[in-house]
């Protein structure tokens, strides 16, 4: 069925509320193909777990949610899982179902907000994990052509919280499956410190994977709001790649910054770092503001516009620019 006139704010997690012309879910292939075909045209927006995305004004057009569900087998042996689930299915959901079954390779990925259907758009990743490192394929919808297409890693064309679909294709396909290649004798990954120091307050010297899922669970929610709670979008930014010598720059004035190798030599900053060195970590403005336990995390405390989160994410990025010569970019998706 399709409504007239909703109201987005259930829809999106910094709970900004815009109205969208026209609003309809769909949980299958079929009855996105005919939405899609009387859409008589109309502009058309994709949305999965309204995780990533800022909306700064009301829709014109249709609004269509991705509820497609599914979790299945369609490969194994002895050592591995190729594992496919629905794009609608809740990503965090799918992790924990995963780790239940013994299947390894996204428990670092635990309690990230949104759907499975995002998590390859925007190459997901936390704690030394991404999607493209247990990437297997994608079934996308078509809107052109109403045909399904394969797409394998490589076609994805990954990159730090980068896809195809997010660049050359943006606007072309809808995610209706996705599958990952996991292991059945999984690979612990516990090398960012805080995991280390949350397994070692846990008192567990050899963790499984459930261990590290519970470890990024507990950091996640020691630092992030809730959405239900609060507001908010997870990371705003991205962690900046720059090249050497403005890393070194920077090391020169702050010898203890964080700084990271990146590919062809170039060099990580965190974000979250810079902004908390230039005093935005905690700042309120009425009822909207950066958050006090996490400078990358930009907060709806209830009733704030889009534009006045946009405006505030562009003041932080004028002056990151202006202390530091490095230019911010955002990772949410602005509407």
């Amino acid at each position: 069925m399709i409504k007239e006139n909703q109201d987005l704010q259930p829809f999106n997690t910094f709970g900004i509320s815009v109205k969208a012309d026209l609003f309809s879910s769909f949980d299958s292939v079929e009855t996105l193909d005919r939405l899609i075909k009387n859409s008589n045209g109309l502009p058309l927006l994709i949305l999965g777990g309204g995780s990533n995305v800022l909306f700064t004004r009301d829709y014109h057009g249709l609004v269509l949610k991705n509820e497609i569900k599914g979790f299945d087998i369609i490969s194994e042996n002895n050592d591995a899982v190729i594992v496919r689930a629905g794009a609608g299915e809740i990503w965090h959901e799918f992790v924990l179902k995963c780790i239940d079954k013994g299947f390894g390779g996204i428990e670092n990925l635990s309690l990230i907000p949104g759907s499975v259907g995002a998590s390859p758009m925007q190459n997901i990743g936390a704690y030394g994990v991404e999607i493209k490192d247990v990437f297997h394929s994608l079934s996308a919808y078509h809107l052109a052509t109403g045909e399904i297409h394969t797409f394998d890693k490589s076609q994805c064309e990954f990159g730090y919280r980068e896809s195809v679909f997010k660049r050359k294709l943006k606007g072309q396909y809808v995610i209706i499956d996705v599958s990952f290649d996991l292991s059945k004798n999984p690979k612990i990954n516990s090398s960012y410190g805080a995991i280390e120091n949350e397994l070692k307050a846990m008192g567990i010297s050899s963790p499984s994977i459930k261990d590290i899922s519970n470890a990024v669970i507990a950091i996640r929610s020691s630092k992030l709001p809730d959405p239900n709670k609060v507001g908010n979008a997870g990371s705003f930014f991205k962690n900046p790649v720059v090249e050497k010598e403005v890393a070194d720059s920077i090391l020169k004035d702050y010898p203890n910054a964080p700084v990271y190798p990146a590919d062809n030599g170039k060099r990580k900053l965190a974000a979250g770092w810079l902004i908390e060195q230039a005093g935005w970590k905690g700042k309120t403005l009425e009822n909207y503001g950066v958050h006090k336990l996490q400078a990358l995390v930009l907060v709806n405390y209830g009733g704030a516009t889009g534009h006045e989160v946009l405006d505030l994410s562009t003041s932080i990025i004028a002056d990151i620019k202006s202390k530091f010569g490095v230019e911010l970019e955002r990772e949410v998706n602005i509407l």
